[in-house]
């Protein structure tokens, strides 16, 4: 088989499972919306409250295991491999599961895909004062996705590959050698850290050789502050983050919205 049609039959059979995948998720949001309040009710009624207590356990270590990669949770696995006959009352499991979470372990379950309904971990403890969360010592891999978060917001929110690329050269990061910390830096980019929801990585319309865009991804919208982000550029280049008006501004209403959802 030729090299191209290899290409082909892969871009096909990728493009099998995701439909598949979304066909999958079709028929568990179905599911769920044929659970009646009786249903609830019978459920409620044939599980003792240790039953459930285990169960709320059982899911809190599921998604904490899931996090561990930074990959989101989606409902449709949990239903399968924690929930099962649970299923009538996975909307008071996973209220349970949530104020856990919070109580316990000072994170937050965030649903950032209420319409497949993917689910993520953010810690809402407060950093040490004037660093920020991705830049602590023994952390490369996400300082890494620090100073690209922050490249991609300074200019605007959605940048050129070759401006991320051309930043990391100059910080000694060169994306097509392998890099001693970060291996394959290229993948790193440009696959883990979209599959964690942290970038997207969106080819641009009409290119010619093909060209791809860098924005921020669900994760960072819901797990990076913005306001301390420019404070640490802002230090950087020894300048007070209002000097750069807009960003400021952006910053500022995100900061906002966020202490008040």
């Amino acid at each position: 088989m030729s090299q191209r049609k290899r290409a082909v039959s892969a871009s096909q059979s990728k493009t099998q499972r995701r439909s598949q995948v979304s066909l999958d998720e079709d028929d568990e949001d179905a599911n769920f919306s044929q659970i009646t309040s009786s249903q609830v009710q019978r459920a409620r009624e044939n599980f003792t409250p240790d039953q459930i207590d285990r169960k709320v356990a059982e899911v809190v270590q599921f998604i904490l295991i899931k996090d561990q990669k930074k990959i989101p949770i989606r409902r449709a696995d949990i239903s399968k491999h924690v929930i099962k006959e649970y299923k009538a009352i996975y909307t008071e499991i996973i209220n349970r599961v949530c104020r856990k979470f919070d109580q316990v372990f000072g994170l937050k379950l965030v649903e950032i895909d209420p319409k497949i309904h993917i689910y993520i971990l953010i810690n809402k403890l407060e950093p040490i004062h004037g660093e920020p969360v991705s830049m602590r010592p023994g952390n490369p891999r996400t300082g890494l996705l620090f100073v690209i978060l922050s490249v991609i917001f300074m200019k605007g929110g959605v940048i050129k590959e070759n401006l991320v690329w051309n930043t990391l050269k100059k910080l000694r990061v060169d994306p097509g050698e392998k890099h001693d910390e970060f291996g394959d830096v290229k993948k790193v980019v440009t696959d883990e850290f979209v599959r964690q929801k942290y970038l997207e990585y969106v080819k641009i319309p009409h290119t010619e050789p093909v060209e791809y865009e860098f924005r921020w991804g669900q994760r960072a919208e819901k797990e990076v502050s913005k306001l301390k982000l420019l404070e640490f550029v802002g230090e950087l280049f020894d300048q007070d983050p209002q000097s750069w008006t807009q960003q400021f501004r952006e910053a500022s209403a995100a900061e906002t919205s966020s202490q008040s959802s």
